[in-house]
């Protein structure tokens, strides 16, 4: 079965990801439900991109055209994608074989304007003792604190993420300059080098400020694994990603507000980490395991490294609105590129 009115949109921008990558492609052509088109990105990388044109004669594959990076690679998938709903799947991310049919289903109701699913690490070593699941957004999984069944959210993860294509495109797509701000090469911004994360929660709330009525869903039965390597696993990433997280809520509160940018985390610092810590505690005092203070310990650790990085960001910030998304293509560039695209595939066979 071939649903018309899905595209797939992986991007890639690592030759040391290409095995995962082709996994992750061989998953969406063996789901239950076949998407109308598997588009690939290629992130400035000629001989990443000539290897995966040579392996998949089948498959749309791109350059990416606009900014290098996430949001870039997503906004020139988004570009010539044809189908009604978007679907973006991380290049490290392998999908369930009901995984595009359980992301579909809530489009039924017609205020849903986007859907995510459960994301499980697939470690490449043995989780370590010390890794709170409080804290698997670290390495872009589902983490304790998200919802246990179908339930609306204010965003949704990049690694396994919907959208309906109407409504990205009003809004101008991903927002490429966000945790850069690269129009101001000041030593002020140096502080604010942010890496990791958050543009799909801003493309989240940017939709949601401008359909106030929409609905963002959340499906765990929509279930993809994605690949946790062993250097994510080691405390110095950890602490940096937290670190980074709280530089991209900071610039979140400076583009829109406190009160839409912090919701979700504020519950998940006064109700989520406190429960966590607890667990925690309990385990090792009532049961004489050691690995349960640890994790409290890890908890505290990330936390005050989020806090940090936060802090940082909201004394360096922009003000709020400063920064502004980059358009997508008018309809004649994107019949443009579509076409420059089926030349390219033509000319590659």
């Amino acid at each position: 079965m071939k649903h018309e009115d899905v595209s797939v949109i992986i991007c890639a921008y690592t030759e040391k990801r290409i095995e995962e990558l082709f996994a992750a492609v061989q998953s969406v052509r063996q789901q239950a439900v076949q998407p109308r088109e598997i588009i690939i990105v290629i992130d400035y990388n000629p001989s990443l991109l000539q290897q995966v044109r040579t392996h998949f004669a089948d498959v749309t594959v791109i350059e990416n055209r606009e900014a290098k990076g996430a949001s870039g690679s997503r906004n020139s998938g988004i570009a010539i994608a044809q189908g009604a709903v978007l679907i973006f799947l991380d290049d490290d991310a392998i999908a369930q074989p009901r995984w595009l049919e359980q992301l579909l289903i809530p489009y039924q109701e017609p205020l849903v304007v986007g859907v995510g699913g459960k994301i499980e690490p697939r470690w490449f070593e043995a989780c370590p003792v010390w890794f709170p699941n409080e804290f698997l957004w670290v390495v872009g999984c589902t983490y304790t604190g998200m919802p246990m069944k179908k339930a609306a959210v204010r965003n949704v993860i990049g690694a396994n993420m919907s959208v309906r294509r109407g409504a990205v495109m009003t809004v101008g797509g991903f927002r490429a300059s966000f945790g850069n701000n690269k129009g101001e090469a000041t030593t002020r911004n140096k502080w604010l080098q942010h890496h990791a994360g958050d543009e799909e929660t801003e493309l989240c709330m940017r939709i949601t400020q401008t359909y106030p009525e929409c609905i963002w869903f959340y499906t765990p039965s929509a279930t993809v694994q994605h690949c946790v390597p062993a250097q994510r696993t080691r405390l110095s990433y950890f602490l940096w990603r937290c670190y980074d997280e709280g530089l991209g809520k900071a610039l979140l509160v400076g583009l829109h507000d406190a009160r839409t940018g912090l919701a979700a985390e504020r519950s998940y610092m006064l109700k989520t980490l406190p429960r966590g810590i607890g667990y925690g505690l309990k385990e090792t005092f009532l049961r004489g395991n050691l690995a349960g203070v640890v994790r409290a310990g890890a908890i505290l650790l990330g936390l005050a490294a989020t806090v940090a990085g936060y802090l940082v960001g909201r004394i360096a910030a922009p003000r709020k609105g400063h920064a502004t998304a980059q358009p997508l293509a008018s309809a004649d560039t994107l019949q443009q590129q579509r076409e420059h695209v089926r030349v390219s595939m033509r000319a590659n066979r």
